[in-house]
């Protein structure tokens, strides 16, 4: 039996119950068993967080395992392995894989292979249509009595709008969310980066803001018509934002999310054809960051998700139009959005809530918080550690990300799934 643990003299914060306090927490049996200013050490295991911050567990919404198919990119043990470096406890995996999450078996693989390998918890996303062909629609009501947390064609929105409205109906009897990558591919088609100066100065075809907004606003109409619920993937656009905003405003059920890469970068980090800043939706302008911090400040935008894309060496490594579009997001995800708390555009609570309890929502299950009697998912984190980037140790496959050799400040040192120390940095 592992022995309790009690993590003392950090700052708790856990805005699922508004606390923001220095103190200790006990965790006993994989549960927390007590939250309080100051603990008796008794016979304890004890981790000191002097000066760091004690919160629940990230939950990543978004991200890609690529197991079963492309293993060489990365695999459920090595992704699992680089998000608890990250600091996530939950992650949900995109079902893009070959073959495709698409029914029982695909589904149920990835359950007992994440038992055995994964240290964090894996929550598969199920596909909305049979092999994410955009054809017909897959097995809805199987994929949800094995476990999926929701619906996806990642990489594709479902482009067939009557097929989308069916999908729609269908999920209102699962209680899931339909979970739409927006983008028009014939709009985008051949575009490699943001329409704009970066994508005319590198002579690359751009990709216009409207091959989200379209689809955007298309799937908000069938969910109003519908009543099913709706959460936008990687919104990345100031428009994208604004009819969100406006949707919510008109009681539809959507919610969105964005990742730490569309808030921290813009599309000049391409510059110089730098492959590893390829990414889709494209990194934008300043403005467009600018319009999506404020879409998290006001509550448009639910959630921060890494939508993990990772790739081998060899894949980036082509000319800029072959490349594939992606990066790995896993490790540095808590470092470049924490910059946004050091320069005062974002509050630290409101980042940990965007990380917690706010997925957690959207996932429907108890998960995000540190409420006593709670699974103890728990992420200790030094805001203040300046740290380089260095994708030669990172635990993921993929070291596709525009940010090796860059400094960040903020570094998860321990991590904690299910009361067991699964990272200690």
């Amino acid at each position: 039996m592992t022995r309790p643990l009690l993590i003392k003299n950090g700052c708790i914060i856990d805005p699922s119950q508004n606390i923001d306090k220095k103190g200790d927490l006990l965790i006993k049996d994989g549960m927390i068993a007590s939250l309080d200013d100051k603990l008796s050490q008794a016979d304890y295991d004890i981790f000191d967080a002097q000066g760091m911050v004690v919160c629940p567990g990230f939950i990543d919404l978004h991200c890609h395992l690529r197991e079963p198919g492309y293993e060489d990119k990365e695999t459920i043990a090595s992704g699992g392995k680089a998000a608890a470096a990250g600091g996530f406890t939950t992650i949900c995996c995109m079902p893009n894989t070959d073959p495709p999450l698409d029914d029982r078996a695909s589904i149920e693989y990835v359950f007992k292979t994440a038992a055995k390998a994964s240290p964090v918890r894996v929550l598969p996303i199920g596909c909305i249509t049979r092999g994410r062909e955009g054809k017909g629609l897959a097995e809805m009501g199987e994929l949800a009595d094995t476990g999926v947390i929701g619906y996806s064609d990642d990489g594709d929105s479902v482009m067939d709008s009557n097929l989308l409205l069916k999908a729609m109906r269908y999920s209102l009897a699962f209680g899931l969310p339909l979970i739409e990558h927006c983008e028009d591919k014939s709009l985008s088609e051949g575009g490699q980066i943001n329409e704009g100066i970066t994508a005319t100065r590198l002579g690359l075809q751009g990709i216009p803001a409207a091959a989200e907004e379209v689809i955007i606003s298309r799937d908000i109409a069938l969910a109003k018509e519908s009543g099913a619920r709706l959460h936008i993937a990687h919104v990345s656009t100031r428009g994208g934002a604004e009819l969100i905003r406006r949707a919510k405003e008109k009681g539809i059920k959507i919610t969105a999310e964005v990742t730490p890469h569309h808030l921290t970068l813009t599309e000049e980090a391409a510059l110089g054809y730098y492959t590893n800043a390829k990414v889709n939706p494209p990194l934008r302008t300043e403005g467009d960051i600018k319009a999506l911090i404020e879409g998290l400040k006001d509550g448009t935008i639910d959630a921060i998700a890494t939508d993990h894309a990772p790739h081998t060496e060899n894949d980036k490594r082509r000319e800029f139009a072959l490349a594939p579009f992606g990066i790995s997001g896993f490790e540095t995800a808590l470092g470049s959005l924490m910059g946004l708390v050091h320069d005062g555009r974002i509050d630290l609570n409101l980042l940990i809530s965007k990380l917690t309890v706010e997925p957690a929502k959207i996932v429907g299950k108890e998960l995000g918080t540190l409420k006593v009697g709670a699974t103890a998912d728990i992420t200790v984190f030094n805001p203040d550690e300046e740290w380089t980037v260095d994708t030669g140790k990172f635990l993921s496959k993929g070291k596709n990300t525009p940010l090796n050799g860059k400094k960040l400040k903020g570094r998860v040192k321990a991590v904690i799934a299910g009361g067991k120390l699964i990272y200690n940095g």
